[in-house]
């Protein structure tokens, strides 16, 4: 049973570039679950992602031109005063309802990162692709750590503010989640894994499989070897 948890204490923080179809779809799903949820969006689109979510009462902080998607996730996970920040992405992929159970681990039960993984087994919405290489790469940083790991990607995490700001990591560059989740792993901060549906996202994707699995990869080694 989840603990009551103060969502007072909570900001749920989103990077978007062109989300349209689906920005209104979610931020009205957090607002259903909570108005107490502080929204805020690091924006970087070309259509109406931006107008739509500060007419539904999120704080948008505009980075145009793009920087990338490390430079964006780390101005989301510093723009909020709040104890708890959880990161989200914008494409309707993650359940909104698991925010209070992942607020929970970290308020209530004193956990500094709570990571909702994808993979207890293949998401139907994944293809099978992408599910290999997360399954490689999960098994391989698995082996250097010495803790099973099933989903270094991520993009549904709770964070606590304070731990975030302990972290030294490379902002630049794609996969910034994978360091996000083994750089606390290895200063030994207190980790805890949920599982959660994975849905079909809305819109299309603008994921680079290439430079992902590249930079994935780098940061492995970079974390596990310095």
């Amino acid at each position: 049973m989840i603990q009551t948890v103060d969502l007072k204490k909570v900001a749920v923080v989103m990077i978007t570039k062109n989300e349209e179809q689906a920005v209104g779809l979610v931020i009205n799903e957090i607002k259903a679950l909570s108005s107490d949820i502080e929204i805020i969006i690091v924006d970087s689109s070309e259509d109406k992602t931006a107008n739509i979510a500060q007419s539904l009462g999120a704080t948008v902080i505009r980075q145009y031109p793009p920087k990338g998607y490390g430079p964006a996730m780390d101005r989301a996970l510093h723009a909020s005063k709040r104890d708890v920040i959880i990161t989200m992405d914008c494409d309707g992929t993650y359940p909104v309802l698991k925010i209070p159970e992942l607020a929970s681990l970290v308020l209530n039960e004193n956990y500094d990162l709570a990571d909702a993984s994808r993979l207890e087994k293949k998401p139907q919405a994944m293809p099978w692709i992408n599910y290999f290489a997360n399954y490689f790469f999960a098994f391989f940083a698995s082996l250097l750590f010495f803790k099973r790991l099933t989903d270094l990607h991520s993009g549904m995490r709770a964070y606590r503010r304070d731990m975030i700001e302990q972290l030294t990591y490379n902002a630049k560059g794609a996969a910034l989640p994978v360091e996000l989740l083994l750089r606390p792993l290895k200063r030994g901060f207190k980790l805890k894994v949920i599982f959660i549906e994975y849905k079909e996202r809305i819109g299309a994707s603008t994921m680079r499989p290439l430079e992902s699995a590249w930079w994935t990869l780098k940061r492995i080694l970079s974390v596990r070897f310095t």
